[in-house]
């Protein structure tokens, strides 16, 4: 193909939620909270993970893990949706685009065996307890944890470098609030079949995977926790994975339903508040999920808060 034809296009206009002024501010606001309540959250997971010698143990590993990632995850996207509820001009660059298309896909695709690697640190716990701390030892969830990290940069580098493939000529506006793959292919001036067969099997590898690894590892923990004589206990062991359950559920949800349909039943509002669910609300409540009511954290405040009175006295 000669692509000499065709016009560049240097910047994108991004359609958002809703053209309706009045709103408009009140989205702002309401994004505006949940962006301060969830960098908020995972800041303070990270901290304690960090400080507090209770918490230095895998779960907060992996869990400060996903917290760091739900930072940038939602700071890729907030922002500028926060500053286009406010502009008259709604636009993004072109390297703006791809760069923004490029952190959602790596840490999306991290996200995936962030999760998993959570997973197998709860089957390892419950159904192998004596073995645990000779399991999960430091190099192994180092490993885990930068596995997720690398599988994370090879989704994002093939999708993108085939995305850069294609020409760009106009028109130039994406019927979504932020540059998600598959609203920018649409606006492409070539034959994008190639790279939606490349979407749908790395969302099999990168989505389905790891999701169905997470559902039998969870088949052995609930067969596992059914063993348990007591009643106190069956619920001690339940409640050490039921955080991970509903962030799991919540998180795949969202990405199955967005990724997994077949393209015929796509319609626009549903994929916007599906990728709004992933990617901006869940980030936000995954700290409130694994926080409430969890005796280690809450020891771990207790404890800072000993500390500090301490030294200021």
């Amino acid at each position: 193909m000669n692509l000499s034809k065709y016009t560049t296009v240097e910047e994108f206009i991004l359609l958002g939620l809703t053209s309706q002024k009045n709103i408009q501010i009140v989205l702002f606001l309401v994004f505006l909270s949940c962006y301060i309540v969830s960098l908020t959250g995972n800041i303070i997971i990270i901290i304690l993970s960090r400080i507090s010698s209770r918490l230095h143990t895998p779960m907060y590993f992996f869990l400060s893990n996903l917290s760091f990632l739900d930072i940038w995850y939602t700071s890729s996207i907030v922002p500028n949706m926060l500053i286009n509820f406010l502009s008259m001009r709604k636009s993004i660059s072109f390297n703006g685009c791809v760069t923004q298309m490029f952190i959602h896909l790596f840490l999306g695709g991290a996200e995936c065996y962030i999760l998993l690697s959570m997973a197998y640190d709860r089957y390892v716990a419950i159904c192998s307890p004596l073995h645990y701390t000779n399991i999960m030892n430091t190099i192994l969830c180092i490993m885990m944890a930068t596995g997720s990290w690398i599988v994370g940069l090879i989704n994002t580098t093939v999708h993108t470098v085939l995305a850069l493939q294609l020409p760009f000529c106009g028109p130039n506006v994406i019927n979504h609030f932020f540059c998600e793959i598959p609203s920018v292919l649409e606006l492409a001036c070539a034959d994008i079949s190639l790279n939606k067969i490349v979407i749908f099997f790395f969302a099999i590898f990168m989505v389905m995977g790891p999701f169905f690894l997470i559902l039998i590892t969870y088949g052995y923990i609930i067969s596992s926790i059914l063993k348990i004589s007591t009643s106190v206990g069956r619920r001690k062991a339940f409640s050490t994975c039921a955080s991970h359950i509903i962030v799991v559920s919540l998180f795949y949800g969202a990405v199955v339903f967005m990724y997994m349909r077949p393209g015929s039943a796509h319609v626009k509002s549903q994929d916007k508040m599906a990728t709004l669910f992933y990617s901006v609300i869940i980030p936000m409540l995954n700290p409130l999920i694994y926080t409430l009511r969890n005796k280690d954290v809450l020891g771990a405040f207790v404890d800072i808060r000993r500390k500090t009175f301490v030294s200021e006295n």
